[in-house]
């Protein structure tokens, strides 16, 4: 659970930077730090899956496994679909 708990925060750590890159993007440099947005939120689903798969062991039972891995299983498709929306924005505004 602890390193559960460390994996999310690194997550939550990329994608608040991620945020506050988003705010600053302009015309020239619009690739290279739509990449770098790219990369940090890939980073954080990766990051939200390896939690997940945590709990895939017997390490831990019961309803409090269910209830822990089914919010980190929501947390990574809410992940993985601002992840899409980016990577539309990218193609669609970078060319």
């Amino acid at each position: 659970m602890r390193d559960c708990v460390e994996e999310m925060g690194d997550s939550v750590d990329l994608l608040r930077k991620s945020l506050g890159e988003m705010s600053q993007i302009k015309g020239s440099n619009f690739g290279l730090m739509m990449s770098d947005v790219q990369t940090w939120v890939s980073a954080a689903l990766t990051d939200d899956d390896t939690c997940s798969d945590g709990f895939a062991g017997n390490g831990m039972n019961g309803n409090m496994k269910n209830i822990v891995r089914g919010r980190i299983v929501n947390i990574a498709h809410l992940t993985s679909n601002a992840l899409a929306l980016m990577n539309n924005y990218a193609t669609s505004i970078g060319g």
